[in-house]
């Protein structure tokens, strides 16, 4: 279908309504992922996340498309007005995507800094995957890296965990234990993260993400988290690993359990939480709602928490509140990333900003582990 303008000499010019659509379409996504209005309060989902958190982790991707939905306008009628028009239409979600490009540049000094200012770590600089980020950002999958999938840690249907480690077959490897994000009522262990756990397992280290239960008490999640940490104890000499001082992470609502179980497990060598939600849940131990805010004290393992600007879910201001009450609480170290510009789920995909952020991860769990 074609829509009509006329241009001075009297010749009949269109331009396709299928270009106006995808353009218009890619300029809103792009405005939702350069500044979306922030809501007032966390939640589990809102309209301006899901437009703009693509483009805002892959903005090469976007600019793929903006190229291929502009290339036939731009190839034909050059000069003419509505020639001009279409640059002018292709030009703004450009702008912005190679703007949303360059600012994820910035994520890699913000981490340097709290590596530096909390554990003193020095953060390496190690090679960009570049063709990777650009061609596969979905592909975490590693030539030297054995996935085995589905081991049962208990006996509900959902408590699995996929295992990441080493074809080299290592010996007294450090364990992470990843645990996904989705609110406590979604999720899966295949998504979150497998960029870094297959980078972390062809370093040396034994990895794993772990399904647990949802839509069920907060304890019921808990416990299965427990529970995979010992199913991961117990088959460590199996799997080449050290059980001693395993580091929990997680994403979202895996970051709350993280955090919990890093702040009621004395054997926890430290935690990460990647935009990670703090606050209370219902389902506590006696009704109240549990919060890892209940458990902070002196004796807290160190922490990494890395949290985006423009994250559209969870406030950065209550991942920060977070932070200072557990610095002001605890006796090691808690380094707090805030990223410009960076949305929820940041650790899904192979990007500029999330390579910064497993270099950050990968220092941080192989200081904790030695410190």
């Amino acid at each position: 279908m074609l829509t009509s303008l006329a241009v001075p000499d009297g010749v009949s010019a269109s331009v396709p309504i299928g270009f106006v659509t995808s353009i218009a379409l890619l300029a809103l996504c792009t405005f939702a992922a350069l500044r979306p209005p922030m809501p007032r309060h966390s939640s589990r989902s809102n309209l301006w996340f899901w437009l703009g958190y693509l483009l805002n982790e892959q903005p090469f991707l976007g600019l793929a498309l903006v190229a291929l939905s502009a290339f036939p306008a731009l190839t034909t009628g050059v000069g003419t007005p509505v020639w001009w028009l279409t640059v002018a239409l292709t030009a703004a979600p450009a702008c912005g995507l190679a703007a949303i490009a360059v600012r994820t540049r910035s994520a890699r000094g913000v981490l340097e800094a709290a590596l530096a200012a909390g554990p003193g770590i020095r953060m390496p600089h190690s090679r960009l995957p570049l063709l990777r980020i650009l061609l596969l950002p979905l592909v975490s999958w590693r030539p030297g890296v054995r996935r085995i999938r589905d081991r049962r840690y208990g006996d509900a249907r959902t408590q699995r965990l996929d295992v990441y480690v080493s074809r080299s077959r290592p010996h007294g490897a450090p364990i992470l234990l990843y645990l996904h994000g989705g609110g406590f009522v979604m999720g899966s262990k295949l998504l979150g993260a497998r960029p870094l756990l297959y980078r972390l397992a062809d370093h040396g280290w034994v990895c794993a993400s772990a399904n647990y239960r949802l839509r069920t008490a907060y304890t019921d999640s808990l416990a299965d988290v427990r529970q995979a940490i010992a199913w991961l104890r117990e088959h460590a000499e199996e799997l080449g690993a050290d059980p001693s001082r395993p580091v929990v992470a997680g994403g979202s609502a895996g970051a709350h359990l993280a955090a919990t179980i890093a702040l009621t497990d004395a054997s926890i060598a430290g935690a990460i939480g990647l935009y990670g939600y703090y606050g209370p849940t219902a389902g506590g131990a006696s009704g109240a709602p549990a919060t890892p805010h209940a458990h902070l004290h002196a004796d807290a393992p160190p922490f990494l928490i890395v949290h985006g600007t423009l994250d559209t879910l969870v406030l950065t201001a209550d991942a920060h509140h977070f932070a200072d009450e557990l610095a002001h609480a605890s006796g090691a170290p808690v380094a707090f990333a805030e990223l410009p510009g960076t949305q929820h789920n940041f650790d899904f995909f192979h990007s500029l900003r999330f390579h910064a952020v497993a270099d950050a991860v990968e220092a941080f769990a192989v200081w904790a582990v030695r410190r």
